[in-house]
């Protein structure tokens, strides 16, 4: 280092300025957004009938898609650090927000929404004769 800390934001983020992060940000980078493409696959299709669940996947995938390519093209476009770092920051900042803040208060309400269902259901159901209707009402049908 011979310069000083902040005078690093604007040099252009390449290999032969920051030789020891340039590498692992941007081959992290592309691995996260396949780790993260192969994750929405895999979640989207096991919670298929959960569409809350659908949602948060698919605001991460675009959160993430959007951030890991940025940040694979301020690589290779060689923008100035301090791009780089706006957008990592802005990216996993999104990205931790949608997952712990937005969407674990809708959790709670749909697993309440879910569990009054359930229970429903099975009040319901231990009165089988409920769901049965008497002859009289079939004839009143017709």
């Amino acid at each position: 280092m011979t310069k000083l800390p902040w005078e690093y934001l604007f040099v252009p983020f390449s290999r032969t300025n920051f030789p020891d992060i340039y590498d692992p940000i941007w081959i992290a980078s592309l691995a996260l957004l396949v780790a993260l493409i192969v994750l929405y696959n895999v979640r989207t299709r096991a919670l298929h009938r959960h569409r809350l669940y659908t949602d948060m996947w698919e605001w991460l995938l675009w959160t993430g898609l959007i951030t890991f390519l940025l940040l694979a093209t301020g690589a290779v476009f060689v923008f100035d650090f301090v791009v780089v770092l706006v957008i990592m920051a802005a990216g996993l900042g999104t990205l931790v927000w949608v997952r712990f803040r937005k969407y674990p208060p809708l959790f709670d309400a749909y697993e309440h929404q879910l569990a009054r269902q359930r229970y429903l259901s099975r009040a319901k159901a231990a009165r089988p004769e409920a769901t049965i209707r008497s002859r009289a009402s079939r004839r009143k049908r017709r």
